[in-house]
């Protein structure tokens, strides 16, 4: 009888215990979760803090001016070969970037200031009107090494800020790219010292 008893009361709880369950919320209403697959993207979650978002919103417009730099040295004849090569480079490198760090501020609900910032003399080796002026102006040898010296710049700019998201960013998709900016652009601006030397 005691244990006839305690299956009946063992099946009323299990009972229970399924239709509490079928109470329960299926999906996870997080931001960034996958309601497909239930992991949570990095990249798409609220796993950012300000160094995060102050990375992708001052990096954005960085790498805008230097595809712009780039994109004006290509537009120009009598440039060195090595030069517009590295030109290329950059601009299929950054172009990218540019919208992996939109899409970002995009997931975590960061307004996306980048454009007012784009005007700005704000340091990070960002370069003056005055600077873009004389590239425009510039045209065959004059523009290839005009172009190295302030690419150099603008890169040890980029890496610098790069280096303190590394230091400071909690997001590890965006930590990963600013691991990868010290990485190239360091190789890069080598490669831009030889050839000055050269040119």
């Amino acid at each position: 009888m005691n244990r006839i008893r305690t299956v009946a009361v063992a099946s009323t709880a299990l009972a229970a215990a399924l239709v509490l369950a079928g109470c329960a919320p299926q999906q996870s209403t997080m931001p960034g979760m996958n309601h497909e697959s239930g992991m949570m993207s990095s990249s798409e979650s609220a796993d950012y803090n300000e160094a995060d978002a102050m990375f992708a919103t001052m990096m954005i417009p960085h790498h805008e001016q230097a595809i712009e730099m780039a994109d004006m040295v290509l537009a120009k004849e009598g440039v060195d070969a090595r030069v517009t090569d590295l030109a290329t480079d950059i601009k299929e490198a950054q172009g990218p970037e540019i919208k992996t760090m939109q899409g970002w501020l995009e997931d975590w609900g960061v307004a996306d200031d980048s454009d007012s910032m784009g005007g700005m003399d704000h340091g990070d080796g960002m370069m003056s009107e005055d600077d873009m002026a004389a590239l425009d102006a510039a045209t065959g040898p004059e523009a290839s090494r005009l172009f190295l010296e302030q690419m150099i710049m603008h890169h040890e700019g980029a890496i610098e800020m790069a280096q303190t998201e590394v230091e400071s960013g909690q997001n590890p998709d965006a930590v990963a790219l600013a691991n990868k900016i010290v990485e190239d652009q360091t190789t890069e601006i080598a490669t831009m010292q030889d050839l000055l030397e050269q040119l």
